[in-house]
């Protein structure tokens, strides 16, 4: 009796479970769910100014490398040999003009060498006149019959001797006055002094150089060409140089080498540099040709819209939905802070103006007005 019993309050407490579990899933079915939500918007990466490519006429240039050399080098020597040098009146530096004495050379010997064929000199011409006035006697008297014409014969011969040897001694004393005069190392044209090994003290060598000069004073810039920059370039063509301190030096095309060099491939460009130019021979710098006027406009944009990467140009264009697009353009020459774009771009589409290095392609950003001009100042 008691086991009935047990059996009906559980079965009791079961059927009220699953009543109740029922009804709680019926008013959660009830309920409203909510709807899914849109996804949020994409927030802007950057804020952006955008450029089109602009129109512009520039002078056509064309950059070489070059050495600053002297337009002409004169080397100094002594022109005896064997004789000290005694004084040594310039340095490196120093601006001299044509016939100025460089050096000086002790001149003891010379001297003491010139006086003795000066008094051989003396002393064959009173030697030739005794044999002059020994050939008349003996001509007087070969015509009055006293002596033969063998021994008239012999005093002229004797006195042709005579000549010869004054002649022979003056010429040595000529040498000898020349070298006297060569005692002073003098400069052949005006210019400056490059170089100098002159020594006080040190003996004179056959063919030692002593002094180095610029002739004049005149710069040369020799630019290194390849063959197809070589045909762009005609004498009398100016050309921009940058010196050390900075300014500008203005030069001409000189002349151009009709041949390139069939090793390195590169022929040269003489241009004639300003006395006050500010380089100095030896010096290494760089030049622009200024070649000629565009005959029809450029398209170009700053420097700051392109992104090098791998040798190639970029620049990132804004679309419709303000997405920055990474697009591949070709670049032509360089004017100041503006590039020129060859290919790879319309010329109506906006382009990142600067800051594109911290965006990538499809990244959002925010397009920025252009700033207005202050009052009184044009706009670009």
């Amino acid at each position: 009796m008691n086991i009935s019993k047990n059996v009906l309050i559980k079965g009791g407490l079961v059927a009220l479970l699953v009543v109740g579990v029922a009804g709680w899933k019926l008013s959660s079915a009830g309920k409203d769910v909510p709807a899914a939500q849109p996804p949020a918007a994409a927030k802007p990466a950057l804020t952006v100014v955008t450029v089109t490519l602009q129109p512009a006429q520039w002078t056509q240039t064309l950059s070489a490398n070059g050495s600053v050399l002297a337009w002409q080098e004169a080397v100094i020597g002594a022109e005896v040999s064997g004789v000290r040098i005694a004084d040594v009146r310039v340095s490196v530096g120093d601006t001299v003009s044509r016939g100025q004495v460089l050096a000086t050379l002790a001149t003891d010997t010379l001297q003491a060498a010139d006086s003795e064929t000066l008094a051989a000199v003396k002393e064959n011409e009173a030697l030739l006149a005794d044999a002059s006035a020994n050939a008349a006697r003996s001509r007087k008297l070969a015509e009055a019959g006293f002596i033969s014409a063998q021994q008239l014969q012999q005093v002229q011969t004797q006195e042709q001797t005579a000549r010869a040897r004054l002649e022979v001694q003056r010429a040595k004393h000529q040498s000898s006055a020349l070298r006297l005069a060569q005692g002073s190392i003098t400069a052949p044209d005006s210019g400056v002094i490059s170089a100098r090994t002159a020594t006080v003290g040190t003996l004179t060598q056959p063919g030692a150089e002593l002094f180095r000069l610029i002739r004049q004073g005149r710069l040369e810039w020799h630019a290194e060409l390849t063959a197809e920059e070589l045909l762009q370039i005609r004498p009398g063509i100016k050309v921009e140089l940058a010196s050390a301190q900075g300014r500008t030096v203005e030069g001409v095309v000189r002349a151009v080498a009709p041949a390139v060099n069939p090793q390195t491939r590169y022929g040269q460009v003489l241009v004639e540099l300003p006395r006050d130019c500010g380089l100095l021979a030896g010096m290494f710098v760089r030049g622009e040709f200024q070649l000629s006027q565009q005959d029809k406009p450029l398209w170009s944009l700053p420097q700051s819209a392109l992104v090098m990467r791998s040798g190639a140009a970029y620049v990132l264009t804004v679309d419709g939905a303000s997405r920055v697009r990474e697009r591949k353009v070709t670049v032509g020459q360089r004017h100041d802070d503006r590039v020129e774009i060859t290919g790879g771009l319309e010329r109506d589409t906006p382009v990142v103006a600067s800051g594109s290095a911290f965006l990538v392609d499809g990244d959002v950003v925010r397009v920025a007005p252009a700033a207005k001009p202050a009052a009184g100042v044009p706009a670009k």
